[in-house]
């Protein structure tokens, strides 16, 4: 947060003796008494007193009292010489000192009303009473407002930070998927290419394994771009990764020597799917298959994606060794915390022992996300 700048501390001083000073003066010019010295220098030290008003608030405040009650005490001419007092009190309330506040108007209040009854000017003393009371709520009501922009401020922050951390969350996301799918890909049809290579027979299947490896790095490089286009903020960041991709993403995969089962969702989707459920989709998709080739050591996959109008399903199963006694890694962690800020659930099934192609079906991935539900609200009352 940037430091708010104040106005310096000699402008409200200056003010406010110019108030008193001159206001003053022509009051007693009115009333015929003249102002001597002596009352100008207690109608400046009051202004004076107010440049402690950041450092000293409590006793600037009191300060402030006793030179005004000092003043009305000598019988000097009547005017605004209070204006300091009220400043005064509203500053202090305003900065948290509500006992200096209360206990100086108080006083003053006090010392008013005694030297009004000596001078039978009960009618002035009651007047000042109530504008002292009125002035201290004045400062409350100020206090009140400063405290609710202090709230304001500080909850403002707070959800910036939210966002922020959010905004980290899935640019790391993103990184991961990104990063870790792409390597993946050319690192087997690196393999792959390297294999090939070596027959003399087998141009064909060696030049569609460079073509891979070609268009996995293009792809990866371009969203790599786009996230150090967010991290410089030179762009918005929007997912890129619609339905219509996840043909591409599966051929790409395909040359991996993986045989791949895909039932593509209805296109165009419904208008609940919006880009960001489009995006998780995706990625789910994406992390699926890069597990089943890096980890599961799949040769078949089948990859399910249904969309409805009240939800959406994902079904990824393989037929490889599945995670055995490991823990789930950054990806896994990744796909949850996607579906579940779109609202669904995620729920990996997988063997417990080492299996094989062979043995029992390997990984089995089911996610779920509801539409929201102001679009099930919306459908239902069109079908009524």
């Amino acid at each position: 947060m940037t430091n708010r700048r104040h106005p310096p501390l000699a402008v409200l001083s200056v003010f406010v003796a110019t108030v008193q000073v001159v206001g003053t003066f022509f009051a007693s010019h009115r009333f015929g008494t003249a102002l001597t010295w002596q009352a100008v220098a207690l109608l400046l030290a009051g202004p004076a007193l107010l440049l402690l008003r950041r450092r000293a608030p409590g006793p600037m405040v009191a300060g402030i009292g006793g030179v005004t009650a000092l003043y009305a005490f000598a019988g000097f001419p009547w005017g605004p010489f209070p204006f300091s007092l009220a400043v005064g009190l509203v500053l202090a309330v305003a900065a948290g000192k509500r006992w200096w506040a209360w206990g100086t108007g108080a006083a003053v209040g006090l010392l008013f009303f005694v030297l009004a009854t000596r001078q039978e000017l009960l009618t002035r003393a009651s007047f000042v009473l109530v504008w002292l009371f009125v002035i201290l709520l004045i400062g409350e009501l100020a206090r009140t407002a400063k405290d609710r922009r202090i709230e304001f401020r500080r909850a403002a922050a707070e959800r910036a930070k939210h966002l922020r951390d959010e905004e980290r969350l899935v640019l790391a996301r993103d990184i991961h998927d990104v990063v870790a799918h792409s390597l993946s890909m050319i690192n087997v049809q690196a393999s792959v290419a390297l294999h090939l290579s070596r027959k003399d027979d087998d141009t064909r299947a060696l030049q569609d394994a460079m073509e891979n490896i070609k268009a996995g790095s293009k792809e990866a490089l371009d969203e790599v771009r786009e996230v150090l286009a967010v991290l410089r903020q030179d762009a918005p960041r929007v997912p890129s990764q619609r339905l219509e991709q996840l043909a591409e993403l599966v051929q790409r995969v395909r040359g991996a020597n993986l045989d791949i089962s895909f039932h593509p969702p209805r296109l165009p989707p419904p208008g609940w799917v919006d880009e960001r459920v489009e995006n998780t989709i995706y990625r789910v998709v994406q992390e699926s298959l890069t597990n089943a080739v890096r980890h599961a050591k799949a040769r078949r996959v089948t990859v399910l994606v249904d969309l409805t109008e009240h939800e959406a399903r994902v079904t990824v199963q393989d037929d490889g060794i599945g995670f055995g006694a490991s823990d789930e890694g950054n990806g896994l962690g990744g796909m949850r915390e996607r579906v579940a800020s779109r609202g669904g659930t995620l729920e990996i099934t997988t063997p417990h022992a080492p299996t094989g192609p062979s043995g029992t079906p390997g990984t089995k991935i089911n996610v779920w996300i509801p539409a929201p539900p102001h679009e099930l609200e919306t459908k239902e009352r069109g079908n009524q």
